[in-house]
């Protein structure tokens, strides 16, 4: 049975989503993408994340396109800027959002990073939309710890759904005090970048030490399935890695068969330590 996380108020969603930075940039990769999207919800993987900033809504729309006719059976996820998140400016920007994205409604509902726009101004307007049945739940993205603290001030309990933030081998600082901050509130993690960036830490020996012990369906694990299968352990946290191809897509699915065991997780450790104090909330 395929992992779980559970929102505040018991709805469940499984526990692999799918990211869409970088993708609907180009004419060239738009019907593989497409594809991918498709054969993804298909699969299960019913939470789809996009924003409005990446490719300037280009992929936004590449999402609307992939999802036409099922959108009933996805996990909608969007997010706003926070030069949009002003009364008048969250209203404008998500009814943008809702026609690139061809539906009615938003499900997750995010501010992408903090801004100038106090932040009670930004609830109070997520809260109008949900009235009006433009969005079904509303979060935050690269919120620190005292930024939760913060939003606290301003929202009732368990009313911020979700965090999105950057989470993997490589940018472990959350471990620290971030990732129990939301667990304990309720609030659902969202990783995104789960797998890096550039390919630097796929190549990064001890994880393919790891990745030779293991193997899928497909055949001998990969060292991107093991790092995505390492996020996918911890407690009610959702990776969002970006598959812009079918044969990635496959790979990110087959990840969730994967059980890494207490050598290999010692092993990942040794190369990539755990925090031993408080580090700034890390941002790509």
């Amino acid at each position: 049975m395929a992992k779980t996380v559970t929102l505040a108020d018991g709805t469940k969603l499984p526990a692999l989503g799918m990211g869409t930075w970088n993708m609907g940039e180009s004419s060239a990769t738009w019907k593989e993408e497409v594809a991918s999207l498709r054969h993804g919800v298909e699969a299960g993987l019913k939470v789809v994340d996009t924003a409005e900033m990446y490719g300037q809504g280009r992929s936004e729309s590449l999402v609307g396109e992939a999802l036409r006719d099922v959108r009933d059976d996805v996990f909608l996820v969007t997010k706003i800027l926070p030069s949009n998140a002003s009364a008048e400016g969250v209203a404008k920007a998500c009814r943008s959002s809702l026609r690139r994205l061809g539906t009615d409604r938003i499900d997750l509902y995010l501010l992408h990073w903090r801004g100038s726009v106090p932040l009670a101004e930004t609830i109070d307007a997520f809260r109008k939309l949900k009235e009006d049945g433009l969005i079904r739940y509303w979060g935050v993205s690269n919120f620190d710890v005292q930024d939760m603290l913060e939003l606290e001030r301003y929202s009732r309990s368990c009313e911020c759904a979700a965090n999105q933030i950057l989470y993997s081998l490589e940018h472990r600082g959350v471990e620290y005090d971030l990732l129990d901050t939301n667990r304990f509130r309720h609030v659902m993690t969202m990783a995104y970048s789960p797998i890096g960036q550039g390919g630097a830490l796929l190549r990064n020996a001890a994880l393919r030490t790891v990745a030779a012990r293991h193997t899928t369906a497909h055949g001998p694990a990969s060292p991107a399935q093991i790092a995505l299968a390492w996020v996918l352990r911890m407690d009610n946290v959702m990776p969002i890695p970006k598959a812009g191809s079918l044969a990635h897509l496959k790979d990110n699915i087959a990840a969730q068969d994967i059980t890494l065991t207490e050598q290999d997780l010692a092993d990942l450790d040794a190369a990539f330590p755990p925090p031993a104090s408080k580090t700034p909330l890390e941002m790509i």
